[in-house]
């Protein structure tokens, strides 16, 4: 049987975006003051972990986060574009109140979690941004088994690992935090994903990580 590869799942740390509600999407909005706090925090937290490599959405507000990680443990930082967050077309930038007003029907169906809806202007449904997550988390992993590697990305990716390993549907409410740079552990073998440890912000009990309120 193929040894498990273990997984460290890291939300980016946070932007003025995120505080104020607005939707970023694969818009690339850099980490505010508290973000670049938070990415130093989990360097630290993770600078003794045995990792064998670092890959991270290319979206600059992960990059920077994954940087803090790769600099603390000396480890080499790789980016991959299917890490990135979920597309939501005419959403990003906007927030959620806008949303409700500009689209009121687009903004239930996005409300409800409509699987198969995709935003206009590019976005992506639910059932399309899984199977991205899924189809990249397994070519990264894969190449790793019986050692360690770290994930950075974002709240929809954090979101989707979670569904996976718990065997959650994708439309189901979610109960589950997905703060800012908190630490998710997984483990994945070719059978899929199994949860180890979630939303772990030990590192960060002095400050604040804002949940993901519409992954």
């Amino acid at each position: 049987m193929t040894e498990a590869t273990r997984i460290i799942a890291i939300r980016h740390g946070e932007t003025a975006w995120n505080v104020n509600t607005r939707i970023q999407g694969q818009l690339d909005v850099g980490l505010n003051a508290t973000g670049r706090w938070q990415a130093e925090r989990v360097g630290q937290a993770l600078a003794d972990e045995p990792i064998a490599a670092i890959y991270s959405s290319d979206l600059l507000r992960a990059w920077d986060t994954a940087l803090s990680i790769s600099k603390a443990g000396g480890i080499n930082l790789q980016t991959h574009e299917g890490l990135r967050e979920r597309g939501f077309g005419l959403f990003e930038g906007k927030t959620f109140d806008e949303i409700a007003l500009k689209w009121p029907e687009a903004a239930v169906r996005w409300r409800k979690r409509d699987p198969g809806y995709a935003p206009e202007g590019g976005g992506e449904s639910l059932l399309a941004f899984r199977t991205r997550i899924e189809e990249v988390v397994n070519a990264l992993a894969a190449p790793h088994a019986g050692t360690q590697i770290v994930l950075v990305a974002h709240g929809g990716v954090m979101d989707v690992l979670y569904r996976a390993a718990t065997r959650q549907e994708i439309q189901s409410p979610r109960t589950w935090a997905l703060g800012n740079a908190a630490i998710n552990r997984l483990l994945w073998t070719p059978q899929g994903l199994s949860l180890v440890g979630w939303a772990d912000t030990h590192h960060l009990e002095d400050g604040v990580a804002l949940d993901e309120s519409t992954a």
